[in-house]
């Protein structure tokens, strides 16, 4: 993974991303939005209106100077800059990440901070990298000391969930989860590839492996539309596994569905602002495990427990004239 303009290139590029609701009574728009994502006083929030409403903050730094995991009992010691960021989608679904770069090898000895600063994003290891015992060992989660992405990430979300903004008022209950991933270039005539793993309840992992010249940014928009699809998909499945879904009837019934309606069905729409290079990747994950697939099976059967729950009312509202 080339990186322009950088006098070292990337060998491993990895984070975490964290997604929850936002606990807010109304989605928020997209003023409010650019209030609440505003981490920087000298950048601007960035958003649009099209294919759907987003916003994203602008990027933040901060310096670490710590071990990094790796599976096998290495040891690595690294220096450098971790990005943080933060997006809203529809004024309504949070997701806060981080991540970073490693190039194949850095200097013996630790560097002057600015020779890190004018390299954000870019965390070096003291001498040699070993690549995939690194990768291992930061999906697997590493040990107290260690770089830490989902501490970044949990700091960040933390500070926007307090924003006075916010009443604290979520339309309904669900859980946060986490998407944790590392990619790896692969050799030249090697298709790139994509793993993704349900690991618990809120754990994910994602092991991608990607053409040498993929821009790094590329490879975070995509890791945060999966973490929000998989979201939305985990979140759909937990309130139909809580309601009274099929047993429930009349009111109750529309009830019970109605807050899938009003806040998630319209959300669904993966690759809105994929990098085109990296769309393979996503139609492999439509393959296995079939994303949209088990989505369009769960709207359909929210659709038609609505149709069905409206037949009486109908027969009832003729036989009433």
């Amino acid at each position: 993974m080339g990186i322009p303009g950088q006098a070292r290139s990337t060998t491993l590029a990895c984070g975490e991303v964290r997604t929850c609701l936002l606990p807010t009574s109304q989605a928020l728009d997209l003023r409010a939005a650019g209030h609440v994502l505003r981490l920087r006083a000298d950048e601007r929030v960035l958003v649009s209106e099209r294919p759907n409403l987003y916003a994203l903050s602008p990027d933040t730094l901060m310096g670490v100077d710590c071990p990094l995991p790796a599976a096998g009992g290495a040891k690595v010691r690294a220096v450098g800059t971790v990005i943080a960021r933060a997006a809203l989608t529809e004024g309504r679904v949070l997701q806060a990440g981080s991540s970073f770069r490693v190039p194949a090898t850095g200097p013996d000895q630790r560097q002057p901070w600015g020779c890190y600063l004018v390299r954000p994003g870019m965390v070096e290891p003291l001498g040699k990298l070993p690549a995939q015992a690194v990768a291992d060992g930061l999906l697997k989660g590493g040990r107290p000391g260690e770089l830490d992405p989902g501490l970044i990430a949990e700091g960040l979300l933390t500070r926007l969930l307090r924003h006075p903004l916010l009443d604290q008022k979520s339309p309904f209950k669900s859980r946060r989860t986490r998407l944790r991933w590392a990619a790896l270039p692969v050799p030249d005539g090697q298709a790139p590839f994509i793993h993704f793993t349900v690991v618990d309840d809120e754990l994910r992992t994602v092991r991608l492996g990607i053409p040498e010249d993929t821009e790094p940014t590329a490879v975070v928009r995509l890791c945060e539309d999966l973490a929000l699809h998989d979201w939305l998909l985990t979140t759909l499945v937990r309130m139909l596994d809580g309601s009274r879904f099929g047993s429930a009837d009349g009111p109750q019934a529309v009830l019970a569905l109605r807050p899938a309606v009003d806040h998630l069905l319209h959300l669904w729409m993966p690759r809105a602002r994929l990098d085109r290079t990296l769309s393979a990747l996503w139609e492999a994950l439509e393959e296995q495990p079939g994303f949209s697939r088990q989505w369009q099976a769960l709207v359909q059967r929210i659709r038609d427990q609505l149709a069905l729950q409206a037949i009486p009312l109908l027969r009832e509202a003729l036989t009433a004239r």
